[in-house]
């Protein structure tokens, strides 16, 4: 969750020397966990190793399931954070303002940019704040600019295995993404790769669930969005769907994208017809996590 940019590179020409550089095949491959990852990346056509068949037992799956699969056929702007979304500070910001982002949006990078997000000038690391200005260090003048890390510029179109690639080599997790014009587009991180391969990632961080649903007070719950769609009409003792929607969906996430079409954004409130108000807690441009479930009258009151 962090972007870095070297003062000396503009942004609108990054993009094609990055993408080079990211199909290189002059360096070494790491091992371990992401070796085998690029591993499976690097085999070439005439090759029939393991890698290579679960890749192409992965490529069938549906766009979107996690797998291998996806570092070829998924773009990078297929999981970049729009650029409305993303949280970025610019370079004059003072330390104590620095620190309330970082405890607000409890990110641990932060993308720095000089007037405008399309100037980006690299990412501030939580750490590295600590290390300079906290744990008793000395209270010197505050520099945004002397935190600074670089960045990756990549255009949408790069498969997120290249990235994935560059990324590890390069010791940089985060990567602007550059429209055609040299604006930003979006923004990409390590965790958003891997997401694709394993599944989604919960740290320390994230909040904990006793289970898939927290009463909060009578007629008002906080849900996760895997919640299958049954088990919790069980609960609040009422049809959330109708024979038809039912028997396409299975989660309640589902049944919110159903009704509008789309993925909602985070703060979105949706009201079925039946009265039910689903207020989308937490989501990312994919997909849904949270949603907090208000019946009628709770919603009216």
């Amino acid at each position: 969750m962090g972007q870095v940019a070297d003062g000396s590179n503009s942004a609108a020409a990054a993009p094609a020397s990055e993408a080079e550089a990211g199909e290189s095949s002059n360096e070494p491959q790491p091992r371990g966990f992401f070796g085998r990852i690029l591993g499976a990346l690097g085999a070439s056509p005439g090759e029939a190793g393991p890698a290579e068949a679960q890749s192409a037992a992965t490529a069938a799956a549906p766009l979107g399931l996690p797998g291998l699969g996806n570092l070829r056929k998924m773009r990078v702007g297929d999981v970049a954070v729009p650029k409305a979304e993303i949280v970025a500070v610019p370079v004059t910001t003072p330390r104590d303002e620095l620190v309330e982002v970082f405890r607000t949006q409890g990110y641990s990078r932060l993308p720095v940019f000089k007037d405008t997000l399309d100037s980006p000038m690299g990412l501030v690391h939580l750490k590295d704040l600590a290390l300079a200005h906290g744990f008793g260090g000395a209270p010197g003048r505050f520099s945004l600019r002397k935190l600074l890390r670089p960045l990756l510029y990549v255009p949408p179109s790069m498969p997120i295995g290249v990235l994935l690639q560059k990324m590890q080599l390069q010791r940089i997790h985060m990567a602007l993404v550059i429209d055609e014009y040299g604006g930003v587009d979006g923004l990409v991180t390590l965790e958003d790769l891997i997401e694709q391969v394993i599944g989604e990632i919960e740290d320390e961080h994230d909040e904990e669930e006793d289970g898939l649903w927290k009463l909060e007070k009578p007629g008002q719950w906080l849900v996760q969005a895997r919640t299958p769609l049954t088990d919790f009409e069980a609960e609040i003792g009422m049809k959330l769907a109708d024979a038809e929607e039912g028997a396409e969906i299975d989660t309640l996430g589902g049944l919110v994208f159903m009704q509008i079409d789309r993925v909602p954004t985070r703060g979105e409130v949706i009201v079925a017809e039946n009265g039910v108000e689903f207020e989308v807690v937490d989501a990312d441009p994919r997909r849904v996590k949270r949603l907090r479930v208000r019946l009628p009258g709770v919603a009216a009151e």
